[in-house]
């Protein structure tokens, strides 16, 4: 009954109005409160604080910067294999599998459509379809950048206006197109393996989505899906490099073409850590389309 309500309870809430609350709120430099909220955020979540570069809490102004916070140098090892990909995130693995026609699983009884997922663009879905795809949740206690899993270069990018469910497992499996219905931000690279996917999904009270070459992608939200095309501008990212994050906890969708790559022994429910290995090249992939 009350994951009924937990559920429930969402469809009711003005999840905008409150991310945004929450967003100024985690945006201020408001001196003791913050480092209270701080305080009692690390606790609550039991954040491990001795993984980020910067450890003691009174480092950070504000709430956001705390959220966002660098972890320390090395820490995170990206594995320099040219065969292998390496996580984007530190998370946990939701689901992942095959792409069926315009379907991606999402839990038990729900399925959505990568053409909704890519903002309702058939010409980006096209050549992800029969292909894989991995959806990984970051949770509260998470680091919350963003790294490549591959080296791309940028064609497209897309804001897509949306709800703000939780992502949290007990949402998604009970919230039918819950990652295509959210507000998120689509990102399209070239890579050595073809075109790479990768969805950041906002969240009720995800005060932000960014980008490292655009900075500040939402809010404001609008009302209609921006597309944003890169093809005279060279913006290139190393695999293991940062090209996002979310301030504030959400979930990133992974795509790839058919017969790109294979999962390096990924298991619904399992940790992930960034720069540890997630797919592995196929033998047989064209390197026509490698970014370099």
């Amino acid at each position: 009954m009350l994951d009924w309500f937990k559920v429930r309870v969402q469809y009711i809430l003005p999840k905008h109005l409150l991310s945004r609350m929450v967003g100024w709120l985690a945006s201020a430099e408001a001196g003791a409160f913050t480092q209270f909220l701080i305080k009692i955020f690390i606790k609550a979540f039991k954040v491990d604080m001795s993984e980020a570069k910067h450890s003691n809490p009174s480092y950070f102004r504000t709430f956001n910067a705390f959220f966002t916070r660098e972890l320390k140098d090395d820490i995170r090892p990206i594995d320099d294999n040219d065969k292998q990909l390496c996580h984007s995130v530190d998370g946990r693995v939701s689901q992942f599998g095959k792409i069926i026609g315009d379907n991606i699983f999402q839990a038990k009884g729900h399925n959505y459509s990568l053409t909704t997922l890519l903002g309702g663009k058939p010409e980006l879905a096209s050549v992800f379809k029969g292909g894989e795809f991995a959806t990984i949740y970051l949770s509260p206690k998470d680091y919350h950048r963003i790294h490549m899993p591959i080296d791309g270069k940028l064609t497209d990018m897309l804001h897509v206006p949306g709800e703000l469910f939780s992502v949290n497992p007990l949402t998604a499996a009970n919230v039918p197109g819950l990652f295509a219905r959210n507000e998120r931000v689509v990102t399209i690279f070239d890579t050595p393996v073809g075109k790479v996917a990768i969805v950041l999904v906002g969240a009720t009270i995800v005060a932000s989505i960014e980008t490292v070459w655009a900075g500040n992608i939402t809010p404001p939200a609008g009302k209609t899906v921006q597309h944003w095309q890169y093809n005279d501008e060279d913006i290139r990212l190393n695999k293991g490099e940062e090209m996002g994050r979310f301030k504030l906890g959400s979930t990133i969708v992974v795509c790839f073409e058919p017969n790109a790559v294979e999962f390096d022994d990924l298991q619904a429910g399992m940790v992930t850590r960034l720069g540890q290995p997630f797919a592995v090249v196929k033998e047989d992939i064209e390197k026509s389309n490698d970014p370099k």
